[in-house]
């Protein structure tokens, strides 16, 4: 699998900046595909993608704490290990799911390519958000 880069002409969202995009990227692209997955198992499919490939478990493990940190990933339950203990399985938050969306496009153009009832719903939803 070959984690794609954009090209932003726009506003680029945080979780998608500096030196952790490219993991966060991957990460989001892991989960996306089965939800939800350990840490083990969110760094074995991480280290397969290309670039990723020397990636340490410590540093996925740190970024995966981050992203909970920052409400992006949460622990949807536990799963038991082969050493008999137990340990946190994540998955992506509806926030996570809208940043991965919204990814590589401008405000300018989900407000051309949207209908009038969802331009509506997204109107009201960012005026409470700023009133």
């Amino acid at each position: 699998m070959a984690l794609a880069r954009k090209k932003c002409k726009g506003t680029e969202l945080s979780v998608f900046k500096g030196r952790e995009a490219k993991l966060n990227r991957a990460i989001f692209q892991i989960l996306s595909a089965e939800e939800p997955q350990a840490t083990w198992d969110i760094f074995k499919g991480v280290t397969k993608l290309r670039g990723l490939k020397g990636k340490r478990y410590a540093v996925v493990e740190v970024r995966i704490k981050a992203l909970e940190t920052q409400g992006y990933l949460a622990v949807a339950g536990e799963r038991d290990t082969k050493q008999g203990y137990k340990t946190p399985t994540f998955k992506m938050t509806a926030k996570a799911k809208l940043a991965r969306a919204i990814g590589p496009r401008t405000i300018d153009d989900i407000v051309r390519e949207v209908d009038e009832e969802t331009a509506l719903i997204l109107f009201e939803t960012v005026s409470k958000l700023f009133n």
